[in-house]
């Protein structure tokens, strides 16, 4: 942020150049003599001088004063004066600013090249101090903040600055916060804004992406299953337990297999009959023994 200066040295100048012309015309005339004059010139000094140091500060603005070079007071918003040549004011904008982090080139801990930008929000608290301690703030802070997140992301790996950004930047604006301070300045915060991968890089996340979606999937369908055959079993159970009941789902079935069941003969056996088989078959067996 440029800071303006209230010091018109420009219009002073002018208007001394204008002082000088006019008081050479006067001093052409004869009606008026030399004290009218002068006390005429020193008057119209003075009261040019009193307009020409009025100064507006707006509300969220702070004039830094220095008088002949020092620090004397911080003006608040509102009409104020200063003596012009003598001291001059320096505005500070104390609404909260941004300011971008190019692209950076960072390697991460695991040696992944990535490219990453963000932006940082702050704010003028103190406005002597960001005019009497640093020449540009906001170019500073940029810098700091910049040196910070490449420190920041070589200590961490890829998987942490894609899967937690927000922590990283906490701790980019902490490490910021803790060298503007003296500055006058509260970084209020710090987003990351993009993290630029290798195209390569690229590639194996999406196959490693893939995979994850396949293993979930047979996961799913094997569960799927294995619910499905324990329903199944306990229906098991429950029709062997009904008389008459796998007969009845038997010929349900037949029904709803058949295409024509005008053109189809079926002949169904009871089940019971299938059990007095197999009871039949298994005495003789017994007594064989």
């Amino acid at each position: 942020m440029e800071n303006k200066s209230s010091n018109p040295v420009g219009t002073y100048i002018g208007l001394l150049v204008f002082l000088g012309f006019l008081g050479y015309f006067l001093s052409q005339s004869e009606i008026i003599s030399g004290a009218s004059l002068f006390l005429g010139l020193l008057g119209l000094f003075i009261l040019i001088l009193l307009i020409g140091g009025l100064r507006i500060v707006d509300q969220f603005e702070r004039g830094v004063v220095l008088t002949l070079g020092k620090y004397t007071s911080t003006r608040q918003p509102g009409l104020t004066w200063i003596l012009i040549g003598i001291q001059k004011m320096t505005m500070v904008d104390l609404r909260i600013t941004t300011t971008d982090i190019p692209q950076q080139e960072v390697i991460t801990k695991d040696n992944v090249p990535v490219g990453i930008n963000a932006v940082v929000y702050f704010q003028v608290q103190s406005a002597e101090n960001a005019i009497l301690n640093i020449k540009d703030y906001t170019l500073a802070v940029s810098q700091y903040a910049q040196a910070a997140l490449r420190d920041v992301i070589g200590g961490v790996e890829l998987d942490a600055v894609l899967s937690e950004r927000e922590k990283i930047a906490e701790e980019i604006q902490k490490i910021v916060e803790r060298a503007t301070q003296p500055w006058g300045i509260l970084v209020t915060d710090i987003k990351i804004q993009d993290i630029e991968l290798p195209a390569d890089m690229k590639r194996i996340m999406a196959k490693q992406a893939e995979s994850e979606r396949e293993r979930r999937a047979v996961i799913i369908r094997a569960e799927g299953e294995f619910t499905a055959a324990e329903k199944l079993a306990q229906a098991a159970s429950v029709l062997s337990a009904a008389p008459g009941g796998i007969s009845m789902r038997t010929l349900q079935t037949i029904e709803k297999i058949n295409p024509d069941p005008s053109k189809t003969v079926i002949f169904a056996l009871p089940i019971e009959f299938m059990e007095g088989i197999k009871s039949l078959s298994q005495f003789f067996k017994d007594k064989t023994k």
